[in-house]
């Protein structure tokens, strides 16, 4: 299949594209009417040059060239819409951030780089329309653009390549000899077939698991060069994830998650963890996957109290977003496979921020503070994670003092079953938790807090009566 660049101007489209030796349509356009681009959208005006691009675009995508960048307003045609929504092209969009498009793009002389606030907005106006489009999405910050795993992307596939790690949708993981495949005694029979299954839930999420495969490992002489592959939820996640960077000091991981939680949050990002009995993800390392597989059709056989508990990780991650995929979510979309891309694009744009959790990526803990307080005051296994998330994130937004978005969220979690009030821990000794929260730094744990959608920001010290009030609230 041909492979097909789009982006806004400035995203790299036309080094990528010159560099793997394909061709640029601004290019085709210049060419064929003997002056820059940039002269004859000034000369003939932009519907004008609309109408020719058009009929350029249209006759590349249709003569065989096997790279293709298109110009950054190409998607403004139905008919070129139409064309690449056909499904015999890869559509490769190229992400940048705004400031980084205008840095490249503000000195090269093109007629809609002249002004940063008309720039940013067609910037905004035009992301969906990517969106809509792409079969991969690739983090384009950073040179060079690796073609060679787009073009493997086939039909029905999607892929994120991030800065932290790729993220195939709907690609089985392949198997290879030496790899050592971890799961838990009910996926296993589903979706692992001889996989070391280990027992299932939170409260063995522990050092004793963990001591339990590398002993299993060294048994089987796993070295190296085999790789861990993780088939289930976030437990089974987080333990394999943990023994991987330990093992011989550090073995490649795989992870294919089943559940939802796993797959819009827990799955990306490289945090691997066991609990403590006195505290929830105490002791861990960080060990980015060398790729995670996703397989929308592996939630069908998700019991469906499992299945409402991730959503409270798909409204958590919508507030973080704010803009389409808030939208979304408020509307009633739940998991659809949309919905779970557009999860794993926030999160994953996040940590390639910080992925070290000393500052921006700390917001994707919205909730997590009070939620991983009460999973250890209600006792391991009470309430499952994303219960004890969705009931958090009420807290949060009581902190916040967002009364009608908290009702709002409350709604929300209702809907799908989830518990708006807490009923299997104390009130006081949920706070007592919170003050052993693996992010406390000195005398303060610190909150996520939000101001409205897509405006969550880290690092609140909140009081003690707050705080209490907000859990005693849940109760």
């Amino acid at each position: 299949m041909a492979l097909v660049l789009i982006g806004f101007m400035g995203a790299g489209k036309t080094t990528a594209v010159r560099e793997a030796g394909g061709v640029d349509t601004d290019d085709l356009i210049a060419e064929r009417h003997g002056e820059p681009v940039e002269a004859l959208f000034d000369r003939v005006g932009e519907a004008r040059f609309r109408e020719i691009e058009e009929q350029v675009v249209l006759e590349a995508l249709d003569s065989g060239a096997e790279v293709l960048a298109l110009g950054g307003g190409a998607v403004l045609s139905p008919r070129v819409r139409e064309r690449l929504r056909a499904g015999d092209h890869v559509v490769a969009w190229l992400e940048v951030d705004v400031e980084t498009a205008w840095e490249r793009a503000a000195h090269d002389g093109r007629p809609l780089a002249r002004d940063p606030d008309t720039f940013g907005d067609r910037f905004a106006e035009r992301q969906e329309l990517y969106a809509a489009l792409a079969d991969a999405f690739v983090d384009a910050t950073a040179d060079p653009v690796p073609l060679d795993a787009l073009t493997s992307v086939r039909p029905g596939e999607r892929l994120i390549l991030s800065r932290v790690h790729p993220v195939w949708f709907e690609r089985p993981a392949d198997e290879r000899p030496g790899d050592f495949v971890v799961s838990d005694e009910h996926v296993a029979p589903l979706h692992a077939p001889g996989a070391f299954a280990i027992a299932a839930g939170e409260e063995h999420k522990t050092l004793a698991t963990a001591q339990t495969l590398w002993t299993e490992m060294a048994r089987r002489g796993v070295t190296r060069a085999g790789r861990v592959v993780a088939v289930g939820g976030g437990v089974v996640g987080d333990v394999a994830g943990f023994v991987a960077a330990t093992y011989q000091r550090g073995v490649p991981i795989v992870h294919v998650p089943t559940t939802l939680v796993a797959q819009v949050d827990s799955a990306y990002g490289g945090k691997t963890a066991v609990d403590l009995p006195e505290a929830k993800n105490y002791v861990g390392a960080y060990h980015q996957p060398q790729a995670v597989h996703v397989l929308h059709a592996t939630l069908a056989t998700l019991p469906a109290p499992e299945r409402a508990a991730g959503y409270a990780e798909v409204v958590k991650t919508a507030l973080i977003a704010g803009g389409p995929l808030w939208e979304r979510v408020r509307a009633g979309a739940v998991d659809d496979p949309d919905v779970v891309l557009a999860c794993a694009r926030t999160k994953l744009a996040v940590v390639a921020q910080d992925e070290r959790d000393g500052g921006r990526r700390q917001v994707l803990n919205l909730g997590h503070t009070v939620g991983h307080a009460i999973e250890v005051a209600a006792g391991y296994g009470t309430y499952r994670h994303g219960e004890a998330v969705g009931l958090g994130l009420l807290a949060a937004l009581r902190l916040s003092g967002a009364s009608d978005l908290r009702g709002e969220v409350a709604s929300l979690l209702a809907a799908q079953g989830l518990p708006t009030r807490m009923e299997h821990a104390e009130a006081a000794a949920v706070v007592a938790a919170t003050r052993l929260d693996k992010k406390r730094l000195g005398d303060g744990t610190p909150f996520v807090l939000v101001g409205a959608p897509g405006d969550v920001t880290p690092g609140h010290e909140v009081g003690e009566a707050e705080l209490s009030a907000a859990v005693a609230e849940l109760a």
